[in-house]
């Protein structure tokens, strides 16, 4: 009898039957409250009745028309909505099926643009687990170690981290200064301006914690990218589609990138993926480098352009960064009654909770315990983070008051069971 692979760990033991709204329902009719969005990917739920409408209907006209092959309407359509709500001079797409997808597309273009083949990237971020998006990936040796030789040409330079740099006694703004010096002296000492070709980077690191970025430290990087001619890549994987409380995380900080990066909230669960740029920096893409089977599917396009009409229709943006206040307010409070918890990182529904033991180190152990507690009580959650330590909110963007209410409500349980 053929079985999964012993290394699909599952994060819950859920066995789902079916999904509404931010809840699961397993094959014993519990219903679990689902804070995991299918790692950010269900932005309306799951199984809202507009995305399941717009999926229905163009599985019954054209399942799949590969879009090198032959055009359909709802690409075209897609990428003319994207241009109403992509960054200014983004007027360029292309699609694929994955993050990891997006981030080799984007290494790619940015390669052929430049004609440099040194990609610099940032401490903790995570870009995918294919061999060049795994490469471009320090979140964590699981995502890359024991395939080696990895991908040439990537420098790693830091991240303003306060988690991280806390044992050194430094804030955002220190941590921001020491990033910025580094990146000099990377560009210094290991990828001469003239061979490189871009700065990837997340607005929050995603696997890296749910630390955001600062508003200095994209200003330094766009700064340094403009001086040498270097192009500047945003990773909206994870961030895009309102999950920061705006409907870009750049948009926090003022980041103007020359690439994007999307996937994950754009079509409520149906893989599709993709990359912006202007039309100058894509017609720089060499002839056929760019194309692909399953990218751009009917289906998926048609399911996209449903989330997007819900996430406006529904004010989703706006309700992302207010439960997203009352999520963290509610975290930071329930916290300050266990030493453990240290902190608690994040941007509007993209909220983590911190653990440290009493040595002041990354806790993961603590976390993890966290984590399968919650999961017993009825709450659905993830982790994250460099060691582990963190565990991680990321519900649905259509998530209720009351229902933010109920998943604080089973996390104080949680901690009082797991941390006394």
């Amino acid at each position: 009898m053929a079985q999964l692979s012993p290394q699909l760990k599952q994060a819950t033991p859920v066995v789902a039957t079916h999904g509404e709204g931010v809840y699961l329902y397993d094959d014993a009719g519990n219903r679990h409250l689902d804070f995991t969005a299918g790692i950010g990917v269900t932005s309306t739920g799951h199984c809202h009745p507009k995305v399941v409408a717009a999926a229905q209907e163009q599985v019954g006209t054209l399942i799949h028309g590969q879009y090198t092959t032959i055009m359909h309407k709802p690409l075209q359509q897609l990428t003319a909505r994207l241009g109403e709500v992509l960054p200014s001079g983004l007027d360029s797409l292309f699609f694929a099926n994955s993050g990891s997808e997006a981030a080799e597309a984007a290494l790619r273009l940015v390669r052929q643009a430049t004609g440099r083949p040194n990609i610099v990237v940032f401490q903790g971020g995570f870009h995918g687990r294919t061999v060049a998006a795994a490469s471009l990936t320090t979140s964590g040796t699981k995502f890359r170690a024991g395939f080696s030789p990895l991908m040439g040409g990537v420098v790693v330079s830091p991240f303003p981290n306060p988690s991280h740099y806390r044992a050194y006694g430094w804030d955002a703004e220190q941590a921001t200064d020491f990033a910025l010096r580094e990146l000099d002296l990377v560009l210094q000492t290991q990828s001469n301006p003239a061979d490189t070709a871009a700065f990837l980077v997340e607005p929050v690191l995603g696997e890296g914690g749910y630390i955001p970025g600062t508003e200095r430290f994209f200003a330094g990087l766009r700064e340094r990218a403009d001086e040498h001619g270097i192009l500047l890549v945003v990773d909206e994987v994870q961030t895009g589609f309102g999950r920061t409380g705006r409907f870009w995380g750049q948009e926090h900080f003022g980041l103007k990138p020359d690439v994007q990066m999307f996937a994950k909230g754009i079509a409520s669960g149906f893989p599709i993926s993709g990359i912006a740029a202007s039309q100058e920096v894509m017609a720089k893409a060499w002839p056929g480098s760019q194309g692909g089977t399953y990218g751009a599917n009917a289906v998926a396009c048609a399911a996209a352009l449903a989330t997007l009409d819900v996430i406006k229709e529904e004010g989703l943006v706006a309700n992302s960064a207010a439960r997203g206040e009352q999520l963290k307010a509610g975290l930071q409070r329930i916290g300050q009654r266990h030493s453990q918890v240290i902190d608690v990182h994040g941007l509007g529904l993209m909220v983590s909770v911190e653990f440290a033991d009493s040595a002041g180190n990354p806790d993961g152990a603590a976390a993890a315990a966290v984590h399968k507690k919650a999961a017993e009580n009825g709450l659905l959650l993830l982790t994250n983070g460099m060691y582990g330590q963190n565990v991680r909110f990321i519900p649905a963007l259509v998530v209720t008051e009351a229902q933010v209410d109920d998943a604080l409500s089973i996390w104080e349980k949680t901690l009082d069971a797991v941390l006394g």
